[in-house]
Order: C-alpha cells, then structure tokens, then sequence
C-alpha cells in the first residue's frame, strides 16, 4: 500500500495549489480519506476528510470556504483544492486512508499514511 502526496510548493500569500493523494494497493472504493498538516513545532492535525462515497466533507474552521477536498475514483486519487492561501498554512501536508465508511476525525484511525508534500505561503 503506497499514498503519494504531491502538489505542495512556494506560493505567494493568496494563491492557490491542488494537492494530490494517489493511492496505489489499495482501492478507493473502501476507505475514507483525510488530509492533515503539521507545521515547525506543531502537533499534526487533521485538516479535512472526506467519507467513502464523498457523501460527507469535514473541514477544520481555518479552512473551511478556502480549502475543498474530493476524490476521483478512477484515478484511485483524492484532491485538495487550497485557495486564498496564508503564511499560517505553511505546513508538511499528508494525506491518509482509513479502512471505513465515514469520514474521521482522529489520526488515530487511519490506517495508512503517505509521505508529506512540503507547502511554503510567503507573505
């Protein structure tokens, strides 16, 4: 099973990047995803989820109406739409699947996880 994160780099404050989650091994049609960030000296934290049919989206406040996520079967990948980006969004981005039907809030649920793609804001 192998989650690749892409997508990340140097962006100026307000701009916008799409941040991919290609999942090889492992069928998108029986997991849910989430998409989480840990920032120099922060705890990771969960950032967005999306359920098994893409039914149900959560999103953490500072980026809900600014950040989207979706998934594309076909492609076996999961999305992450970020607009109106800010300096505070400079993170190492991962993004994780978690064998289950609803979207999850706790990292404790994934069950696997991919290598993080680095997002730099510039102000």
């Amino acid at each position: 099973v192998q989650l690749q994160a892409s997508g990340g780099g140097l962006v100026q404050t307000g701009g916008s990047l799409r941040l991919s989650c290609v999942a090889s091994g492992i069928n998108l049609d029986y997991h849910a995803f989430g998409w989480f960030r840990q920032a120099p000296g922060n705890e990771r934290e969960v950032l967005s989820c999306i359920s098994l049919i893409g039914d149900t989206t959560y999103y953490l406040d500072s980026v809900k109406g600014r950040f989207t996520v979706s998934r594309d079967t076909d492609e076996n990948t999961v999305y992450l739409q970020m607009n109106s980006l800010r300096p505070e969004d400079t993170a190492i981005y991962y993004c994780a699947a978690a064998r289950a039907t609803v979207c999850l809030g706790n990292q404790e649920s994934y069950d696997y996880w991919g290598r993080g793609t680095q997002v730099t804001v510039s102000s």
